[in-house]
Formats: structure tokens, sequence, C-alpha cells
């Protein structure tokens, strides 16, 4: 009997770790396949473009109630919907101050998808992985993805819809954390929200790579043999239209002003993930993501007076795994300043 129990033990964990194994390659492959579900709801965005997206309450009509709103963005699969469910499980978590906050899950669009499902022709489409760095949609006009997000602060700005709202929080895990990271630097959408008085934070959790503001990296060996290695959106060099007009200096200051958290799961460092960018540009940055966060965070630390407003917090006991970063004691207090997070800086 106590073989047998041991080699069902045995048995269960290798289904575990072939299961575990197996989404992982499925993430990294998925990103090349049409998504399972699409948003209902629909935001205008440019001047005939609209954009997918989930919401936890009808923002249609004035919500006096909500004091706080959270963007969730999905990663590499597009998958809105489960980044969704998992944002609604972390505001449950979350009690009380989860009451008062509206949860969004924007979603970004492939061609493939567009096609796959019959979408109206306004539906704003990306390539597989322009939409991360901020890149012009290639369907039906040029807007930028980081365009789709000013959409939605845009009307989380407006009082007449939410006349008490305070804080604004950007969040993203691994493709969505990419998003979000550049987005910090480049987003020209939080201005609104700071003239009505309204907080703007940035989680980064656990993206493949960063965008670097000098030409220096943790693996200059490696730089120094990758062509590209500091074109955007790993580095300052090429920068789409969005932001191509700035200088770098303009977006590293606005960077370093902004609240930006970096969420590291302690176990997320494994140097060959399936979905882990392995390309040099991204090896440049560190051998795997928990290593390139805390190589981003340090550099940007160490450069002229620091990052005052930016925190890095370890998520222990996590890999890469979105719903267990976001519901972790850091997670919710980086999305609603709860408690009982020691994780760092």
């Amino acid at each position: 009997m106590r073989a047998l129990r041991r080699l069902t033990a045995a048995t269960l964990l290798a289904l575990v770790l072939t299961n575990a194994a197996a989404s992982a390659a499925d993430e990294a492959g998925s990103r090349q396949r049409p998504v399972r579900e699409v948003a209902s709801l629909r935001i205008p965005v440019g001047a005939r473009g609209t954009f997918p997206f989930y919401v936890s309450a009808d923002w249609s009509n004035p919500l006096p109630e909500i004091t706080r709103a959270v963007l969730v963005l999905h990663g590499v699969r597009r998958d809105a919907d489960a980044y969704f469910r998992s944002a609604k499980t972390a505001q449950a978590a979350a009690g009380e101050a989860g009451k008062a906050t509206i949860m969004i899950a924007p979603q970004f669009l492939t061609a493939m998808d567009v096609e796959t499902f019959g979408l109206p022709p306004d539906t704003l489409r990306w390539t597989f992985s322009g939409w991360v760095g901020g890149d012009p949609a290639v369907g039906p006009e040029p807007v930028s993805s980081f365009s789709a997000l000013d959409a939605i602060l845009a009307k989380l700005a407006d009082r007449r819809l939410f006349p008490n709202l305070k804080q604004v929080v950007v969040a993203g895990h691994s493709g969505g954390a990419q998003v979000v990271q550049r987005y910090a630097i480049a987003t020209k959408g939080d201005l609104a929200l700071i003239r009505e008085g309204i907080a703007v934070r940035y989680v980064v959790a656990d993206p493949s790579s960063y965008a670097y503001f000098s030409a220096e990296r943790p693996e200059p060996s490696i730089a120094a043999t990758c062509a590209g290695y500091n074109r955007w959106k790993f580095g300052m060099e090429d920068r789409p239209p969005y932001l191509a007009d700035a200088t770098i200096a303009a977006l590293e200051q606005a960077y370093v002003a902004r609240r930006v958290v970096y969420l590291l799961g302690a176990l997320d460092n494994d140097p060959n993930h399936p979905a882990l960018d392995k390309t040099c540009m991204a090896e440049a940055e560190g051998a795997n993501r928990y290593v390139r966060g805390h190589a981003y965070a340090a550099a940007m630390q160490a450069r002229d007076n620091g990052t005052p407003n930016h925190s890095v917090w370890d998520v222990p006991g996590v890999g890469h795994q979105d719903e267990k970063m976001l519901t972790s004691p850091c997670g919710l207090k980086a999305l609603f300043d709860l408690p009982g997070c020691d994780g760092g800086r």
C-alpha cells in the first residue's frame, strides 16, 4: 500500500509537471493562433477605430461609488477573458477596497483574430508583437496600441462619470507587463487624470524584457554581438511614431517621475521557460525574468538621482502565474493599497 501511495504521488507530480510544461509551451505558441474569446464592449479610438475591452460595471452612467480603477493587461495569448477573471478574483480578495473599484481588461487583437471572428472592419488590430511596444495598428487606421489605452484613461478622467475617482492603476503581467512598462515611459494619457487630481500607478509584473534609456546592459558581451539590441522596445533607437518626437531625456524624466511598481515572482527564474523571450536583445538584459527585473530596477536606481517613485517587490513562492501574482499580498498592495507585502523596497 505504501509503495502504491508513493507511486501515486510520483505519478501525480509527473502529471503536474507535464501539464505545467504543456501550458507554458501553449503560451509560447498561442501568440500566433486566434484568441478563444473577444470582449464584447468597444471604445472608440482615433477617427475610425474601435477597441475591445471588459469592464466590471456599467460605465455608461455615473458611478459615484467608484474611487479606484484598475486596468489589467493580458499577455501574449491576448486572453483578456482569462485576465479579467483573474482581475475579478483579485478584486474579491481585496474585500472592501475591491467594492469601490472598477476592473477593466483591454484586449489587443491581431488580423487573424478579426478574420476568425468576423469582427466589424473598424476593429483595431496589430501584428502579433506590435501591440506590445506601441506600434501603429495595421488596420483600420495606424493608431498606436498606446492610444487605445489613452482612450480608456480619458474615459476614466470624465468627472461626469467618475466624480469621486481618486486613483488609476495600470497593471500587466508577462506580455501585458511589457506593454505597461513601455506605456509608463511613453504615455500621454495620464495628463487628463493628473489634471483632475487622480493619482496614476503602473504595475509591471514579470515581463520578459524592459526598455532601457542607455546603451548599457547587464550582459554587455551579449549586447556587443547583438544587432539591434538598443532598438525599441529594448532601447531608445527607432522608436514608433507615438513617442518618436520626444527626446530620450524627456522620456526618462517622465518615467522616473511616475509611480512604478515592479512585481517579480521569486520563482520566475527559469532561463528555459518556453514563453521567455530568448532573443539576444532580451538575453542582454539577463538570464531570466527575475534577474532581468532586478537588473533593470538597479540600473534605473543608479542613474542620476535614482528612482524614488519606483518600488521593487519580490513575490515569494510564485513563478510565471498571473493570478497568483495579482492575488499575492504584494499584488493586492500594488493594486489596492492593502497591507501585508514585505517583498522589497
